[in-house]
């Protein structure tokens, strides 16, 4: 079976790139001015306060949020160029869990970009959809109605039809929240098996201390960008003041957020009005 995952990667330059982003909401900037570059099989933890654009910034990598300003690449082309490159995992709350569609269903949605409306899946799509649902141990859930599981098992369907689309950049918005320990260790595996396969990873999260322990690399937003690198780079006083001001503390090296309450992103935090 091709894979891919390394179709482009071998021939090009394999790096995600932003350059002067803008996004906004009703004229006013959720993402302002942003620029960086991640490189081919980096595994990036996001991080910032509620309303900081954590969300917004997915949103725009996959082109469900148009750019007011500025440019993505992937491989050196701009968005969308590349077939399935992308997989986004939401939040749990934005999706409609009452849509009557089975686990194997959701999971075959990954390969939907290689038989399209018309079609349909042929032997790889199916043999890509059984592996995924086995490396996430929910094979026996497959003809389970999506809204009759657990939120640590919807979870697992989202992480196996992101894996069956075989994409080169997956984007995981704050997967840790809301799941079962062993769900959480679950996705800690694939992690782990995505950065040996080169895959680029980007998690949103608000567990701090995890994107220190777990990523090599570090994205502080609060709608622009406070600081981008190693831990040692970004977990300073100054950067940690900048992102969330009196709501955070370092003790013992460990960051302490009183985040307490969540909200939009349209509707929470200072914006900018767009000339």
């Amino acid at each position: 079976m091709k894979n891919r995952t390394h179709e482009l990667i071998d021939t090009e330059p394999a790096r995600l790139d932003l350059e002067n982003v803008v996004v906004a909401f009703n004229g006013h900037a959720i993402l302002d001015n942003l620029s960086f570059e991640v490189p081919h099989g980096a595994q990036v933890a996001v991080v910032g306060p509620n309303g900081a654009g954590k969300t917004t910034l997915f949103k725009a990598l996959v082109g469900l949020l148009p750019l007011r300003r500025g440019h993505i690449r992937i491989h050196g082309l701009p968005l969308g160029q590349h077939k399935d490159c992308v997989a986004y995992i939401p939040q749990r709350e934005e999706v409609d869990w009452r849509f009557p569609v089975t686990v194997e269903e959701v999971v075959m949605m990954g390969r939907f970009n290689d038989f399209g409306w018309l079609g349909r899946p042929g032997p790889e799509d199916h043999e890509a959809v059984l592996r995924s649902m086995t490396q996430l141990g929910i094979t026996k859930l497959a003809k389970r109605s999506i809204g009759e599981l657990s939120g640590g098992q919807q979870q697992r369907v989202f992480l196996a039809r992101a894996i069956a689309q075989e994409p080169h950049i997956l984007l995981m918005d704050e997967p840790f929240t809301g799941v079962d320990v062993s769900t959480q260790e679950a996705t800690l595996d694939l992690l782990d098996e995505l950065r040996s396969r080169g895959v680029t990873v980007m998690v949103s999260t608000h567990d701090l201390n995890m994107a220190a322990e777990r990523f090599e690399r570090i994205l502080l937003l609060k709608r622009r960008l406070i600081a981008y690198g190693t831990r040692e780079q970004v977990f300073t006083r100054e950067h940690i003041a900048a992102a969330f001001g009196k709501q955070a503390l370092i003790l013992d090296n460990i960051v302490v957020v009183d985040d307490c309450c969540p909200g939009d992103e349209h509707e929470h935090g200072r914006t900018e009005e767009i000339p």
